[in-house]
């Protein structure tokens, strides 16, 4: 739900797009890495083994092995590195945003949201396909940071704490934080969530899935091409 804010704020002098426990500056093309999906940084290199060759041997009484356990190995968690983001010149205006799911190949995808910059990136298998100015949560009512998976999908909600729309809502947390569709105008705030102008929240809503990762800093970087594995 969007609110009035008191003090009205400029956007940053770039665009920022979050990368891990970071943020990308889509003018100086800062990106992100974040541990989820396939390790694009690590290839596994190796050829073909020599098959072995069987030798006869002479005919033996049959022993049954006694069982062992096949050790079952660990989960690996991979660095999710930044492939590619949108061409954008100069920063993005309240209200506007930018949707282009061309290099979207299939796989994972992650949000970031750099609360400095007030500007929301999505991912997907590396490529940036969605950029927007943001409102968030000022005061006693700040938008939290940290990494939130999503919860809770709901197109038609309503807060129960404010009677107000939130539509196209993705939950973040137990007590209501959520990216949604809002009024996204210079001069307004939220009461903690990340407002998204509606047309963006409504793609955005259709390409995530419950579990993937939103994650929210406030100006950290990282340069372009780096990798973050935060587990």
């Amino acid at each position: 739900m969007a609110r009035k804010a008191h003090s009205r704020r400029k956007t940053g002098p770039g665009r920022w797009l979050m990368i891990g426990l970071g943020v990308v500056g889509t003018g100086a093309a800062m990106l992100l890495a974040f541990h989820e999906g396939e390790d694009i940084a690590r290839a596994l290199a190796g050829g073909d083994q020599p098959g072995a060759v069987q030798m006869p041997v002479a005919p033996q009484a049959a022993v049954s092995p006694a069982p062992v356990a096949t050790p079952v190995p660990a989960p690996v968690d991979s660095p999710f590195v930044v492939k590619s983001v949108l061409k954008i010149d100069g920063p993005i205006r309240f209200g506007q945003f930018y949707w282009d799911e061309s290099k979207g190949e299939p796989g994972p995808v992650v949000i970031t949201v750099d609360l400095a910059a007030r500007v929301l990136s999505v991912f997907r298998n590396g490529h940036e396909i969605g950029a927007t100015a943001i409102l968030k949560g000022y005061g006693d009512k700040p938008t939290p940071l940290g990494v939130f998976p999503i919860t809770q999908k709901d197109a038609t909600h309503v807060s129960n704490l404010y009677d107000a729309p939130m539509p196209w809502m993705l939950r973040l947390t137990n007590d209501g934080v959520s990216i949604h569709g809002s009024k996204v105008e210079k001069g307004y705030a939220t009461n903690g969530c990340v407002g998204v102008p509606d047309e963006f929240a409504k793609r955005l809503f259709k390409v995530v899935s419950l579990g993937d990762k939103v994650i929210i800093t406030d100006g950290r970087k990282l340069d372009v091409g780096g990798s973050l594995n935060p587990g």
